[in-house]
């Protein structure tokens, strides 16, 4: 599918005398691991006041490490060399990138400072056991703001970021707030030290499309408020297409092309460019011919509705509860995908959790869950656990949801040694089911560490496949890898779906996977189904106007 948006239109407000200075110039910055392996091959760029400048490329490329660098934040093992320039009130300044120690006590000035970053994953980057108050006066301290003023100052940057309520937001921790509002947080301890560039590494890669738009929209109108430079790193070629002003197109850490972005947009030199703004994720298989499959329902839900406490009385009940499903009705075919969308909060993995019984003992669940003909909820958690390998799960995030310190093999064949299947069935299985998901078997031995984002998505989809279930429920399986990841991950899917005739229920905020994998779509908004049927159908003619809304979203 060909991105169809303008290029970036909005008044370039980088041609002012003052705002054309060069801030940062970086000069054949290379970066090479102990082995001699280059992780990033003379990378040279100029940064202006003002300006924003996109570094794209897929997983490995060297986009985030290039900029670790500037700021002394990569492992001592790496040897970097180059030139690296900072503007200062005395002209250029020469920042030391090298390993040594007075790398670390020069860039301890810049860091925050001068230049900002804000990370790519804000559940990692935030400290879950500190409230945002106290997160976002550490910046404050360090920018050498008196503590009377801090929570005044806290309150001004939360308002700055578009947070509603940022008194009461203060006393929260990051695990109570929605993923919009962390990556809000994560901006303003970056604005904090009032940087003259900010780099945002993947700010909108978790987020759904709206909440993409609106984050991107945010740091857009602060760059020009705050009159910073901008470094957007990120493997969207849409955001990117939108809010830079210039682009670095990456790969295995050389510079493959580089430009102002509408130049490379609408006349890519390279064909490795042209690979990437073409993402062609292919179409849905047709189901339709193979009506002997439509007669087979693999998954029945009458008014599932699932709540969860929100207030307890004084002696441990619960007085009010949170409705986050409301009367959802899904039926399923076998061979099928059902594609359920909506934004952060709309009860997309809530649901899916409630279909394969994941749900904390905490939320209520009620109304009816049939899968092959059995009733889920009226299994006792002895008959649930045999029943399980019918309903398999794979999660957004394959390093989070895999045992660190096991080997491929171990993690693949773990169901079957639950079912006490023996030895030389459980690693022909793992041999069959790694070659399912295109992997090769000496991987069995290597450590998740050791895999890239797609490898690690594809052994949890070996773990789910070796169960041979018949309904595959996953959650946005593709929201953190890059656009030629997720192409290859579809396609993988749509080839397993039609091997396997396997139904899914898929879970995403990304449309195009939804469209390219599913034959129904649902949309939810609050917890409420408002508009479901046929994809194409929905995707030509939506109805409901938050679906116009989404659809709009994801080609803009």
């Amino acid at each position: 599918m060909t991105i169809t948006n303008e290029p970036n239109n909005r008044p370039d407000e980088s041609h002012g005398h003052e705002q054309n200075k060069v801030i940062l110039t970086v000069d054949k910055l290379s970066i090479h691991t102990a082995m001699g392996a280059a992780l990033v091959d003379a990378l040279s760029y100029e940064l202006r006041q003002g300006q924003t400048l996109a570094i794209v490329g897929e997983s490995g490329s060297g986009k985030s490490i290039s900029s670790l660098a500037l700021l002394g934040l990569l492992p001592d093992n790496l040897s970097i060399t180059g030139k690296v320039q900072l503007a200062g009130t005395a002209g250029m300044t020469i920042l030391p990138i090298a390993n040594n120690e007075r790398r670390n006590s020069v860039l301890r000035t810049i860091r925050g400072q001068r230049i900002g970053m804000v990370f790519q994953e804000p559940m990692t980057a935030l400290n879950p056991l500190h409230t945002v108050a106290i997160q976002i006066a550490e910046s404050l301290r360090l920018s050498g703001v008196p503590k009377k003023q801090w929570r005044e100052q806290s309150i001004a940057l939360l308002d700055d970021v578009n947070i509603t309520d940022p008194a009461d937001k203060l006393n929260r921790y990051p695990h109570e707030l929605s993923g919009g509002q962390r990556q809000r947080v994560m901006i303003a301890m970056a604005l904090a030290q009032r940087p003259d560039i900010l780099i945002a590494d993947e700010p909108t890669t978790a987020l759904d499309v709206t909440l993409q738009h609106e984050i991107l929209e945010l740091l857009d109108d602060l760059k020009r408020q705050h009159n910073m430079a901008m470094m957007l790193i990120s493997h969207d070629l849409n955001l990117v297409r939108r809010y830079s002003d210039d682009v670095i197109v990456m790969r295995q850490g050389k510079t493959i092309e580089q430009g102002k972005t509408a130049t490379v947009f609408n006349q890519p030199n390279a064909e490795y460019t042209r690979t990437l703004i073409q993402q062609n994720f292919g179409q849905a298989l047709t189901t339709s011919a193979e009506n002997e499959n439509e007669q087979v329902t693999v998954l029945q839900v009458n008014n599932l509705q699932v709540q969860f406490p929100m207030e307890k009385s004084l002696f441990g009940g619960i007085k009010r509860w949170f409705e986050a499903v409301k009367a959802l009705d899904i039926t399923l075919p076998k061979g099928q995908a059902l594609g359920i969308v909506g934004e952060s909060g709309s009860g997309k993995t809530t649901t899916a959790l409630a279909l394969s019984q994941l749900l904390s003992n905490q939320a209520r669940v009620k109304g009816q869950i049939v899968i092959n003909g059995q009733d889920v909820m009226a299994l006792s958690k002895r008959e649930l656990r045999t029943f399980r390998s019918q309903i398999q799960m794979v999660f957004q995030d394959p390093f989070a949801s895999i045992n660190p310190r096991m080997t491929v093999m171990q993690i693949v064949e773990e169901g079957l040694l639950v079912q006490g299947v023996d030895k030389s069935a459980r690693q022909q299985a793992v041999i069959d089911s790694l070659a399912t998901v295109h992997l090769p078997v000496e991987f069995a031995q290597r450590y998740p560490h050791e895999l890239s984002g797609g490898q690690r998505q594809r052994v949890a989809l070996a773990r789910a496949l070796i169960m041979q279930p018949s309904l595959l429920i996953l959650d946005e399986p593709t929201s953190a890898l890059d656009s030629t990841t997720q192409v290859t991950v579809v396609r993988l899917l749509r080839e397993i779906q039609d091997k396997l005739q396997i139904s899914y229920v898929f879970i995403s905020h990304d449309l195009k996977v939804v469209r390219a994998l599913c034959q129904q779509i649902m949309v939810l908004k609050d917890g409420v189904c408002v508009e479901s049927g046929d994809t194409e159908n929905i995707f030509n003619n939506p109805e409901h106007t938050y679906t116009q809304h989404l659809i709009q979203a994801s080609h803009t």
